[in-house]
């Protein structure tokens, strides 16, 4: 299946448009089309303060904050047409009052791409969340890093494999954007790599794609080893499973997931 269909979330203005620009990449690359979205809802200080503020502060809040809704589609309308891809172009507002959830409106999606979750208080009530999309949606996940640059596409990625559920879904679901690859690196960390590996890399063969395996023992943790071995070997993209374990445990304690979407400085494909 061909990515054709790609929906850009919003997720705060700390990414710099880099998400916004590499998914007008994509979309150009698979001659598809793209959807920009921001998860509007009620800003932080209405939400915790409401009761207490005056009925016209609050007006003045919900005013500035649709402005900046606004001001955010005339941004992504005015990228897109700087691509030569307006025409293939169109932003949706998800209110609150909808009863849609962002993470049902991109089920209709082949893949989402967004930015880093945002620490910018005045920005969460506007901004995906990208490990809750992962693990709601259904669909695989882009994540691009904060003022991130390329001059195209990923030419190389890494495929961290660990032979479990989530890792095979990612693989399955990324499989359209691996398939354009010149090379992949399917990369097993620990001291016994997962059964199977051969069957995987003749999966990958079979689709055409040049791959290679890598076992690299754990060195400090998981993910701070898939992100040494992909600037060891020139990695341009992550593809990872998300969440093998609780979400509740990976925030609390760390993982795999979370330290990988903290600190690459490629963007990373989830599923979950």
């Amino acid at each position: 299946m061909t990515t054709r269909n790609i929906l850009c979330a919003y997720s705060g203005e700390e990414a710099r448009l880099s998400g916004l620009r590499y998914a007008i990449k994509i979309a150009k690359y698979h001659d598809g089309w793209l959807t920009g979205v921001v998860p509007h809802s009620a800003p932080t200080i209405q939400t915790r303060f409401g009761g207490q503020l005056p009925r016209d502060v609050i007006e003045q809040i919900r005013a500035a904050d649709q402005e900046r809704v606004e001001n955010m589609g005339k941004r992504f309308y005015l990228e897109a047409e700087r691509a030569g891809y307006r025409d293939r172009s169109d932003f949706v507002e998800l209110e609150e009052d909808s009863n849609l959830m962002l993470s049902e409106f991109a089920r209709s999606f082949d893949l989402v791409v967004t930015g880093v979750q945002t620490s910018d208080a005045g920005d969460v009530h506007l901004a995906a969340n990208p490990d809750t999309l992962a693990l709601q949606s259904g669909r695989p996940v882009l994540i691009v890093p904060n003022a991130y640059k390329s001059e195209g596409l990923a030419k190389h990625a890494i495929v961290a494999w660990d032979g479990k559920r989530a890792a095979a879904r990612a693989l399955g679901d990324a499989m359209p954007i691996l398939e354009n690859k010149a090379k992949v690196t399917l990369l097993s960390v620990g001291s016994k790599a997962p059964e199977g590996i051969d069957r995987v890399l003749l999966n990958l063969e079979r689709h055409g794609i040049n791959a290679e395996f890598a076992e690299r023992p754990r060195k400090k943790s998981v993910g701070q080893t898939v992100l040494n071995t992909m600037d060891e070997v020139g990695a341009e993209l992550i593809v990872m499973g998300a969440y093998e374990h609780s979400k509740f445990s990976h925030d609390f304690f760390g993982g795999v997931t979370t330290d990988i979407m903290k600190d690459s400085p490629v963007p990373v494909f989830m599923s979950h």
